[in-house]
């Protein structure tokens, strides 16, 4: 066997592999021997079947075989020779020769991209800084509040925020459509249950006003045969019922948990939780930053390989996700390129990143793992349960290792690149708008 190595582009490699042909015989050979003591055939004893009748049988395959493997011991020899660090499986095909001792073929296959870590020292990083006091606390508070609210009769007109409970009957054309009639229909006003133009309608209304409004679907509405069609909608409403915010008392302590009622108590631990809710987002918004960064300073080439395998993977999750909702695969066929952008930034990141922890040295030590899981336990009402779960097999350990190391990358290019701190609002931090 002899290899060669030709360049096609910046990743991909070409190994031209020469296997000769009485090697590949003589394999064979022993190969169909071997099976012929095991093979049971009609009219014969076992191990006796005539070779001729094995090699017409099993031939084709044993000699795909044999060849498989001298390819495969050529392929390794040769990249093991001239260090390559390939990327994915090889792609072999035949070559035409004119030798007659030997068969000719091409391996053609990628390396991973060889690089030093680019300059960080330019990149610039808004570091988000916000304190809780008890502005923040008040403000969960009242998410928690609401998330607890309780809707009483009213004897006013409907208006947003209030539950309703209403018939409705549509026409089209003066015919009733399809999906488009209920009775003792609840929903909560501004919510977005509901059509916008519905939902005007309704609201003004008091318990037992009945009402007749025309309605357009919008043009991108999901069924297709009442997309931009006009509508008559006649409604009654039944009932309306108006939100009732429970008092933070000790009644709502209890129901967040604190046994006693001590609201004091129940501060402190939102407190505390919040605590960590706003560290874990800075965080984020942190390691997002530096991963832009990093990817700016090293822009590599990547395997294509690697990234088919990732969007791969996407694919797979994705199908999982819409099982996990209820719904049908095959009713959503996914196609690759939807996840191509994502799953290049991926591979990229996970190159670069590996790269740098080898270069800085940056691997997570025992006591940063410890610090990790004991400080994910502390949301646990019996924290320490936690801990021993994830120390009682080491593979549990494997991903919170993976986030210490990606903390030590953060730690590394913060301390590198030019960082400046910037004051963000909480409802800008939580991802929410101000009401």
């Amino acid at each position: 066997m002899e290899a060669t190595t030709t360049q096609a582009n910046a990743l991909e490699r070409r190994i031209d592999l020469s296997v000769a042909i009485a090697d590949v015989e003589k394999d064979m050979e022993q190969r169909l021997k071997r099976i012929g003591k095991n093979i049971k055939m009609p009219g014969f004893r076992p191990g006796k079947v005539p070779f001729n009748i094995v090699k017409q049988q099993y031939g084709e395959q044993a000699r795909y075989e044999v060849l498989s493997e001298c390819l495969d011991r050529a392929f390794v020899d040769s990249v093991n020779s001239q260090k390559f660090r390939v990327a994915g499986q090889p792609r072999i095909e035949p070559k035409e020769s004119e030798s007659t001792t030997h068969m000719a073929f091409s391996a053609i296959f990628e390396v991973y991209p060889e690089f030093t870590p680019g300059d960080i020292s330019t990149a610039e990083i808004e570091r988000p800084v916000l304190e809780v006091g008890d502005a923040e606390i008040d403000k969960t508070l009242d998410i928690l509040r609401q998330q607890r609210v309780r809707h009483e009769p009213v004897e006013r007109a409907a208006e947003k925020g209030d539950r309703v409970v209403i018939d409705f009957l549509g026409k089209k054309e003066g015919v009733p459509f399809e999906g488009g009639s209920a009775t003792d229909y609840p929903f909560i006003l501004g919510q977005g249950m509901m059509l916008p133009d519905f939902e005007k309608a309704v609201e003004g209304c008091k318990a037992g006003e009945a009402k007749t409004f025309d309605l357009t679907f919008p043009a991108e509405y999901f069924a297709k045969d009442l997309a931009g069609q006009a509508v008559v909608f006649e409604i009654t409403v039944k009932q309306v019922m108006g939100p009732k915010l429970p008092e933070v008392d000790a009644e709502f302590a209890r129901s967040m948990g604190v046994a006693d009622g001590d609201v004091a108590k129940m501060r402190e631990e939102v407190a505390a939780n919040l605590r960590r809710e706003v560290k874990r987002r800075i965080e984020a918004r942190l390691k997002d930053q530096v991963m832009e960064a990093l990817l700016k300073a090293n822009p590599i080439d990547v395997p294509n390989a690697l990234v088919e395998l990732e969007i791969q993977r996407l694919m797979q999750n994705a199908a999982k996700d819409l099982e996990q909702r209820g719904m049908k695969v095959k009713d959503f066929p996914m196609q690759p390129e939807w996840f191509a952008e994502q799953a290049k930034r991926r591979v990229s990141l996970g190159l670069i990143l590996a790269e740098v922890v080898k270069t800085e040295k940056l691997l997570a030590k025992p006591e940063q793992i410890r610090t990790v899981v004991e400080e994910a336990a502390q949301s646990y009402e019996e924290p320490e349960e936690l801990v021993r779960w994830y120390y009682a097999k080491p593979e549990r350990l494997s991903e919170v290792e993976g986030v210490v190391i990606e903390n030590n990358v953060v730690d590394w290019v913060i301390g590198k690149a030019k960082v400046s701190d910037l004051a963000i609002g909480f409802e800008e931090l939580m991802g929410r708008k101000e009401q």
